[in-house]
């Protein structure tokens, strides 16, 4: 099985470059967006052999998830039920027999952490909300995250220490998630690589310059690890200022 992740900063912007094409060659039986900046109805995709789950915020051009799936679920779930978290569209589930696949957009902390209590209280929040579905089954969760980990998933690490997505807080929020029993698959597979980036700034030829973060992942429920197969970070597929990740499981 194969599930790929996508942060597209705007799906009708990108639909204009080289989305579709990376859709079809990724082929994936999952494939799961992040702030696509839209509302219902402002885009129409024609994904023959996928089922289409949208959540869109109630501010317009702004966050927004959404699922393509070739794999009917039992059930979909939008938000976590909290009426604090669910006015921005960062949240599908869909359940499944034995396991469940949860698609994220972590609110980013913003300029001079403007955001940082509110995304505290999300994270706290959404591990609550991850653990009850993990006391029913397995947990598939991907999306961007919001947060490098370790100073091996940015490059100037030590610059960035009082800026969103790498305080101590936010860092610390990851270790917690982990030590409830979740792994993240990249370093799973890969736990020493450097230079292997999901996010880079438009700004100072970051891009071009590989000067990026890993904040896009996918995170799983430990009984996963044996069935784990591959992770993988796209990062030659343009189109967005995030590139795809992807899992390879056998589910």
């Amino acid at each position: 099985m194969k599930l790929i992740s996508w942060n597209v900063n705007g799906l009708r912007a990108i639909m204009k470059k080289n989305f579709m094409e990376a859709f079809h060659e990724l082929d994936a039986d999952f494939f799961c967006l992040q702030e696509t900046k839209l509302q219902e109805g402002q885009i129409e995709m024609d994904l023959p052999g996928y089922y289409q789950y949208w959540n869109y915020a109630e501010k317009k051009g702004y966050s927004g998830t959404a699922i393509f799936t070739k794999h009917q679920p039992n059930h979909v779930f939008y938000g976590m039920n909290h009426d604090l978290h669910d006015q921005e569209g960062r949240l599908i589930t869909l359940e499944y027999d034995s396991y469940y696949v949860v698609t994220c957009y972590t609110p980013n902390s913003q300029n001079e952490l403007k955001r940082l209590d509110y995304r505290m209280q999300w994270e706290t929040d959404f591990l609550a909300y991850l653990n009850t579905l993990k006391a029913e089954k397995s947990v598939i969760l991907c999306g961007d995250l919001n947060v490098a980990h370790q100073t091996i998933d940015l490059k100037n690490w030590k610059t960035n220490q009082k800026n969103a997505g790498f305080t101590p807080q936010e860092r610390e929020k990851f270790t917690v998630l982990l030590e409830n029993g979740y792994i993240d698959t990249f370093r799973y597979f890969y736990p020493e690589v450097t230079g292997v980036y999901s996010w880079w700034s438009y700004r100072f030829n970051a891009r071009r310059n590989n000067a990026g973060w890993r904040i896009d992942y996918f995170v799983v429920s430990e009984d996963l690890k044996p069935q784990l197969s591959d992770a993988k970070i796209w990062t030659e597929i343009m189109g967005s200022d995030h590139c795809p990740v992807e899992l390879d499981v056998k589910l």
